[in-house]
């Protein structure tokens, strides 16, 4: 009856994804019903909210960072490779305070990062600027630094990256500058600094530079979220075992089709009009379990010991028990990488999403 409603689900899904393919973008109030799949779920809660919401397609230096960020951290499928120490990484762009920044040779820009709105469910593990400290110029080069803006009381901070640039880009530390006495996270007034350096040619103001972008790095403790791990690879096999799951012993073993084993269902984002926000991955492949499972449940399957002696039970007691089921046994966690509703970018790992292998139980 179980596996019956699995396959009623997925044909309803399958045909809810059809209607959608062949559908032009629409507003949100237009698009189809979410399918119940958990992550599409999770996504819907950030998705457009009316159809006042518009950012245009993503683009610019911070949009080359984070996707950067995310191909360091992912395989091809969003499945998290090597971690960040956090779920959840946020781009926050700046907004100026206007007026005319160019005067000679030096630009001098006020910006200020506001971070009214942040979840509470959000703890914030660090805060870092990112800068391109080093520009050409058609005559000469463009040098530029960060000054953290002077108070009544406090007097303006040269900020200086704790590293050499990586590719170009540096990064400076200002977690003590967010986090205020009461716990809280303020905001952030800086000034961007830069000079020209070489031959000054031309009357024309030279363009203006990318503004930095403010990343924080937090942990959401909200449920369903991949907590940080302190291991860089998460999918890492067990050792001394003969099979470590039923569907790689399976192919091992030559098994049929019928077996139980893992089965590809991509979703498209593109299908579900979502892929004008959602950045990467472009589609997501949640997969499934089916097929028989084998008469013979050897305990290094990962079956438990109550699948074990069902399986006994079906064939020498009552035939009325039911034979244990085929169903997902290990699962990985995904990051999807979007826009958010203020045109910020949003780094995210949604836990026990893709399933890995297979079991009986």
């Amino acid at each position: 009856m179980a596996l019956l409603q699995l396959f009623t689900s997925l044909l309803l899904f399958t045909l809810s994804l059809s209607w959608a393919a062949n559908q032009s973008l629409l507003p949100p109030s237009s698009l189809p019903a979410v399918p119940p799949l958990p992550l599409l779920q999770a996504l819907q809660a950030r998705a457009p909210g009316s159809q006042g919401w518009r950012t245009g397609p993503a683009s610019g230096q911070p949009l080359r960072y984070m996707l950067n960020l995310y191909r360091r951290a992912t395989d091809r499928e969003g499945r998290p490779r090597h971690s960040l120490g956090t779920n959840t990484v946020r781009l926050v762009r700046a907004s100026s305070h206007g007026g005319q920044p160019w005067a000679g040779r030096w630009y001098v820009q006020p910006l200020t990062y506001r971070l009214e709105g942040q979840p509470k469910a959000e703890q914030l593990l660090r805060a870092a600027v990112v800068y391109l400290p080093n520009l050409p110029l058609p005559r000469g080069r463009l040098l530029c630094t960060l000054e953290l803006a002077a108070t009544g009381e406090v007097p303006g901070v040269l900020l200086s990256p704790a590293a050499r640039p990586r590719h170009g880009w540096a990064e400076v530390d200002v977690t003590p500058y967010l986090v205020l006495e009461n716990g809280s996270t303020g905001s952030l007034v800086l000034r961007h600094v830069c000079v020209r350096a070489g031959r000054v040619g031309g009357h024309n103001t030279p363009t203006a530079p990318s503004h930095p972008f403010l990343l924080l790095y937090l942990n959401d403790t909200r449920t369903g979220l991949a907590p940080p791990m302190a291991e860089p690879h998460r999918h890492r096999r067990d050792t001394g075992t003969l099979a470590h799951d039923l569907s790689s012993y399976l192919q091992e073993q030559g098994g049929e089709k019928s077996d139980c084993s893992l089965r590809p269902f991509p979703v498209s984002f593109a299908q579900l009009g979502w892929d004008h926000w959602i950045i990467a991955p472009h589609r997501y492949n949640p997969r499934y379990c089916k097929g028989a499972c084998p008469r013979l449940l050897r305990y290094d399957y990962h079956a438990p010991n109550h699948a074990v002696v069902q399986s006994f039970v079906h064939q020498l007691v009552d035939a009325n028990v039911p034979w244990p089921s085929c169903v997902p046994y290990r699962y990985s966690p995904i990051s999807v990488l979007m826009i958010e509703r203020d045109g910020g970018i949003l780094y995210k790992e949604y836990e026990n999403m893709i399933a890995e292998s297979c079991t009986c139980r």
